[in-house]
């Protein structure tokens, strides 16, 4: 009996139908002769859905005594014992009622897969595990019912249940989800168009990630080399040349013309770390490609277009991108090229392309091996023991006579010796002094400079050449070691710095306080000029050394493009390390870019946050100063009108309207003022915690009675606002939808708090909005339909909006369920900050839980 297969029905919300296609596959399996019967499945109540159920045989459910009240689950031992071919069961995340077999439903699930069953399920994106976090700072809601990420991954088929946001809000709103007295708050919370676009994204990314992984491991499993161009994937091939950033480009320009393109770029170094690349060009180069979208990769390789054509398949490439050699003409000879080699032994299966650049045929020099250097001490013992040694062996063979052969091998011995601590040159002489020690001691006639056997004179040249292979080999080795070493720890130091950068997590003096303290330096600074002729100036410095203002006082400087040095001062600089200070210097430029360009972000986003503000103030002053001047005029004009008597009850009214138009202007030039005291940044809005039910009240003043229904309820969290910019935004919200609600319909004023957020909903009964037009209302002198002139100049809602935001809230406008236009602003309930998100009850969106 073998294991039965998982069919999975995953949708991004609920609602969109997942249930539906389950029971709609039973029907069809069921035509066909397939046992099928339905083990848990809920219809919530939808018409729909419950007609599905209707023909399929249903497995009693299993009843469940919990603090006091009764539940049912799934009845795993009935289903066992009933051993159909599949099995439906719904909600794949749910957690069982404490007393049944296992905690979770997909437990459940696995014990009839062990049994041979198969299964067909449904689960939501929000409920896989490894999504919790982003689901959270998506909704403001944190999942409690989670199912791990590998039991879907297991499922023998996925099949994506999608919907459009706009269609499942209809169903929504159609009554087709949740009940109606619950639409309201599923469609103004967790059912938001924004809430649902994310997790529709975050289903179609999942599923195409798995589906993805699954070629993948088809094409390995079935030894597939050929390219399968199931999306547009370009390999750029770098040589760490100036021609690098036009083939990005290029390559970046040939993904956009494909839907899904991705750009790869790849350098390919050699194996014995050799290399003729600029690491200043190549961290440009990397940049580049991020800021394009794409990614950069460093594989190793002595054949680079085996190297390179073994990355593309390995990837499924579809295209490569080459620049046309640097070569010249004469160094054709040593063979046809890395682009020529790569276009004859793709295939037809991967297109090449070869663009031209600017450096074009100019040549290209060749890698140049630079020996490690040896230590002084070390160079001296090996002088020692290459000149001295051979002196004081023959001194010590003297007193034993060992044979000839043995005593050529101790001087080979000592020739090792020398090279292994001196290198090349005192292995040399330690062979050469030991020559001329053996012919003149050891080899007959003795204590001459001749040799009388000749074999002896070969042997004496076999132990010259020997010695010299051997020390050379030596030698190389030796410095191949060091080298190696060094080049590790370049490369871990590489690393390091781009992760820091590219992370954004080290700024331009903890850079330099980095290069300093690598290379043991004094002090390290970032110069930089405005041009040719404009004196220098330090951009950053850290060390105590002396101060440097321009780069020829440093004793090491590297420049960064034309107008920008890395200056260090504390001693001269090697040759080779001056690689990898090329890096750090033009990482300091990015870093220093990158500073810049996010004051100028800031200076901007002051820059707009001022002009909202001004917009809000100007409004506010047409706008809000015109009705209570309006009354004043009108009473002042009243009274001292001679064609009427007024009585003392008339006089006192007239002044009432007065003194209240007095204060309402008085209270409204006060903001005023405040406003453009922000509006100059002299002052800041006075943010501090206060009650929601504290600032309702006042803002419905100058609402006549009986037109607004104020739902606040008293356990609502504090906020931080400014109560008086809160009160010009609500009184604004308020009036407009009592401008625009029918005559019998009242206008309601509700708040709720959602996570870490508090928002104020202002719902009418009016014609509503068209989508197109929802953000365009918010703008200045912007009067919505055929409102009349006298209705005001169109700048409520745009005061509104600028208020708002200027305390750190939103405002946007919404449909109200059933015909309308709900204006829904948001404020960040006090005690907490925008991220990270407190955790949340359960959504009213999450109906399918059951009890637990």
């Amino acid at each position: 009996m073998g294991r039965g297969k998982l069919r999975i029905y995953l949708g991004a919300a609920p609602g969109v139908g997942k249930t539906y296609a389950m029971l709609s596959e039973a029907h069809r399996r069921v035509e066909r002769g397939t046992d099928c019967v339905v083990a848990f499945v809920e219809h919530h109540g939808r018409p729909r859905t419950e007609v599905m159920l209707r023909g399929l045989e249903q497995v009693p459910r299993r009843e469940i005594d919990h603090r006091g009240g009764t539940f049912t689950e799934m009845d795993l031992d009935a289903v066992l014992a009933r051993r159909p071919q599949v099995a439906l069961v719904d909600e794949l995340a749910h957690t069982n009622v404490p007393g049944s077999r296992n905690a979770k439903r997909w437990q459940d699930v696995e014990e009839l897969l062990a049994a041979g069953v198969d299964v067909i399920s449904t689960v939501n994106i929000q409920h896989l595990e490894s999504l919790g976090d982003i689901v959270e700072s998506i909704t403001g809601v944190r999942q409690q019912e989670t199912v791990p990420d590998e039991v879907v991954r297991r499922a023998d088929q996925i099949e994506l249940v999608d919907m459009s946001p706009e269609a499942l809000r209809r169903r929504m709103a159609h009554g087709n989800i949740y009940r109606p007295d619950k639409v309201d708050a599923a469609l103004s919370n967790y059912f938001r168009p924004g809430n649902l676009t994310a997790l529709r994204e975050l289903a179609l990314l999942w599923v195409a990630d798995r589906v993805d992984a699954y070629l993948t491991r088809y094409r390995s499993d079935h030894r597939v080399s050929a390219i399968w161009g199931s999306r547009e994937r370009i390999v750029v091939g770098l040589t760490g040349g100036p021609e690098g950033r036009t083939l990005i480009r290029r390559a970046a320009r040939l993904a956009e013309k494909g839907a899904g393109g991705e750009v790869l770029a790849v350098y390919i170094a050699r194996s014995d770390g050799l290399t003729s690349a600029s690491p200043k060009e190549l961290a440009m180069q990397r940049t580049l490609v991020e800021d394009l979208g794409g990614t950069f990769h460093h594989v190793v390789g002595d054949d680079i277009p085996a190297a390179l054509l073994a990355f593309a398949r390995g990837v499924n490439a579809t295209q490569i991108v080459l620049g046309s050699s640097r070569r010249k003409t004469w160094q054709y000879v040593f063979g046809p090229g890395v682009g020529a080699t790569v276009a004859r032994e793709s295939g037809p299966d991967l297109d090449v392309h070869i663009v031209t650049h600017g450096e074009v045929a100019k040549g290209r020099g060749l890698p140049v091996a630079r020996g490690a250097r040896l230590g002084r001490s070390r160079r001296v013992w090996g002088w020692i023991a290459g000149v001295a040694g051979p002196p004081a062996l023959a001194a010590l063979l003297s007193a034993v006579d060992l044979g000839l052969a043995n005593d050529m091998l101790l001087f080979l011995a000592l020739t090792v010796a020398a090279a292994l601590l001196g290198g090349l040159l005192p292995a040399l002489a330690s062979a050469a002094v030991g020559s001329l020690l053996l012919n003149y001691f050891y080899t007959p006639p003795l204590h001459r400079w001749t040799i009388a056997d000749p074999k002896n004179i070969v042997a004496i040249v076999i132990f010259v050449a020997v010695g010299a292979a051997v020390a050379s080999v030596v030698d190389l080795a030796a410095r191949r070691t060091h080298q190696a070493a060094r080049l590790r720890a370049e490369s871990e130091i590489l690393s390091f710095l781009a992760g820091n950068v590219l992370r954004g997590e080290t700024g331009l003096e903890e850079l330099l306080e980095r290069v300093r303290e690598t290379f043991g330096m004094e002090s390290a600074a970032l110069l930089e000029r405005a041009g040719d002729v404009e004196p220098w100036t330090c951009a950053g410095r850290v060390g105590q050394g002396r101060p440097v203002e321009r780069p020829d006082q440093a004793d090491v400087d590297v420049p960064v493009g034309d107008h920008m040095a890395l200056a260090l001062t504390g001693r001269v600089l090697p040759a080779e390390d001056r690689r990898v200070l090329a890096a750090f210097a033009a990482q300091a430029a990015v870093v220093l870019d990158r500073r810049r360009l996010r004051e100028e972000a800031d200076r901007a986003r002051a820059l707009a946050e001022g002009n909202r503000i001004r917009t809000a103030l100007l409004a506010a002053v047409s706008h809000d100063l015109r009705t209570p001047l309006a009354g004043i005029k009108a009473a002042v004009s009243s009274l001292r009108s001679e064609d009427v008597e007024w009585s003392e009850e008339d006089r006192a009214e007239l002044l009432e309207g007065i003194e209240e138009g007095a204060d309402r202007l008085d209270h409204l030039v006060g903001n005023l003022l405040d406003m453009s005291r922000l509006q100059t940044g002299t002052v800041t809005p006075l943010i501090r915690e206060i009650d929601l039910d504290e600032v309702a009240p006042m803002a419905l003043g100058g609402v006549p009675e009986g037109n607004v229904v104020l739902d606040v309820p008293e356990t609502l969290p504090m906020v931080d606002v400014d109560p008086g910019l809160l009160e010009r935004a609500m009184a604004n919200l308020v009036e407009n939808a009592v401008k625009y609600s029918p005559p019998d319909a009242s206008v309601l004023v509700a708040a709720s708090a959602l996570g870490d957020r508090v928002e104020v909903r202002v719902v009418d009964r009016g014609p509503g909005v068209p989508d197109e037009a929802k953000d365009r209302i918010f703008e200045p002198f912007q009067r919505h339909g055929d409102a009349p002139r006298g209705a005001g100049v169109g700048l409520g809602l745009a005061v509104a909006r600028g208020f708002a935001e200027a305390m750190g809230g939103t405002l946007n406008a919404e449909d109200t369920p059933g015909g309308g236009l709900t204006m829904v602003l948001t404020l960040r309930a006090a005690g907490t900050r925008p991220e990270p998100r407190l955790p949340a009850e359960e959504p009213l969106a999450e109906p399918e839980r059951q009890a637990s």
